[in-house]
């Protein structure tokens, strides 16, 4: 029985380049790039050749870019630090509804330390309600922050028009981007972004790598304290091989991008339409065009996602009920929530990401598995056949 690997949100693979580029700043030339000896010289220079790799896919200045251990780091680092230091102008900060964990959780932590946040809602198809951000804005509001793309049902957020909202009351503008770097076009210049945060492992770099982009005139202080690295801005010896691997990743994505998107959108609309089609009362999640070429979310009435999950799996197919960071949460999906799903939909629910190598005859075989599961399923379940008598009554 083949593996097949539908959960490309959770992680994507390494591409082999990749991996052949780090393996030497392992074994080879594994100097320390802040050392001033011989052996930290290639190091240093593939460091910052990474910078500017990475610079160059939003149109930012490499200076701009800072290396972290991923996007939960880069979130915190953004939020806690950017909040203290914009407190004494005000302590109000605006997020989405539907915000990764590392954004969710930390404005918790905010609101503990004493920080005032705004949660705006989404629409059905989990675009933030415009209106309600722009009424949320008050005089005390120093942050706006909501994600570039959902990481659970894939829709994509107006993004540049958030940006220019808050370029025009003088606000600064965090988007969590790692679902969406490398995967769709993103400008930092033109969408008025001051920060934004990646993660490596999402776009077929390593995991345990990340950066945060700090638009200059920024003077975001440090999260973690201990060494003068990242300018001062970010302690901790550089993981060169993790840095390298993602520069790489990030060039190669963006390069491909186009190409990759165009194919992932046909498989992701070939498998969005066979479901809707062939499997009665099931639905799509999240906005059916602004959505993640690779996405597509789903709930099925009378169904319970982690059996369906398990029964897929028994078949080869590897797929998520949403978010990996949360995955071993019983609660229903806080994005599904915020939709307007109710609970027992919401806990109907899977997510589906497809990898770039993906073939059509593994869309075909995953996409009559879950016709298959489901099927088998409701056959068990006394609410779906209670629900059968009433229709025909």
């Amino acid at each position: 029985m083949q593996n097949i690997y539908l959960d490309n949100a959770a992680t994507s693979r390494m591409r082999k380049e990749v991996l052949d580029a780090m393996i030497p700043f392992f074994t080879e030339e594994y100097g320390n790039p802040s050392s001033i000896h011989a052996m930290s010289r290639t190091p240093r220079a593939a460091v910052k050749k990474a910078r500017k790799q990475i610079a160059d896919c939003i149109n930012a200045d490499p200076s701009e870019i800072f290396f972290t251990s991923g996007g939960t780091e880069s979130d915190n680092w953004a939020l806690i630090s950017g909040m203290e230091m914009l407190e004494k102008k005000g302590k109000h900060i605006i997020i989405s509804s539907i915000e990764h964990h590392a954004v969710l959780e930390t404005s918790y932590y905010l609101e503990r330390r004493g920080f005032r946040v705004t949660r705006v809602g989404t629409d059905s198809g989990g675009i933030i309600k415009m209106d309600e951000l722009e009424k949320a804005i008050g005089p005390d509001t120093v942050m706006i922050s909501v994600m570039t793309a959902n990481n659970e049902i894939g829709s994509i957020q107006p993004v540049a028009a958030i940006g220019k909202l808050a370029r025009e009351r003088g606000i600064i503008f965090h988007t969590d981007a790692v679902q969406a770097f490398g995967h769709i076009p993103l400008d930092v210049k033109s969408m008025n972004i001051d920060m934004l945060s990646a993660s490596g492992h999402k776009f077929g770099g390593p995991k345990g790598v990340g950066f945060l982009f700090v638009r200059k005139g920024i003077k975001l202080p440090p999260f973690m304290h201990g060494g003068e690295q990242e300018e001062g801005r970010r302690a901790g010896t550089t993981n060169v091989p993790g840095v390298v691997g993602m520069g790489l990743a990030a060039e190669l994505a963006c390069k491909n991008m186009e190409a990759a998107n165009k194919r992932l959108i046909m498989l992701r609309d070939h498998l969005i339409d066979r479901v809707l089609k062939e499997i009665p009362y099931s639905r799509l999640n999240g906005d059916r065009k602004k959505r993640l070429p690779s996405n597509a979310d789903f709930s099925f009435e009378f169904i319970e996602g982690e059996s369906m999950l398990m029964s897929l799996g028994m078949k080869g197919i590897c797929v998520s009920t949403g978010s990996a960071c949360a995955s071993g949460s019983l609660d229903p999906s806080h994005v599904l929530l915020g939709i307007g799903l109710p609970h027992e939909i919401a806990h109907g629910s899977i997510r589906i990401t497809i990898p770039e190598e993906t073939t059509m005859e593994q869309i075909d075989y995953a996409a009559d598995c879950l016709k298959q599961t489901v099927e088998t399923m409701r056959s068990l379940s006394p609410l779906y056949d209670d629900f059968l008598k009433k229709q025909k009554a």
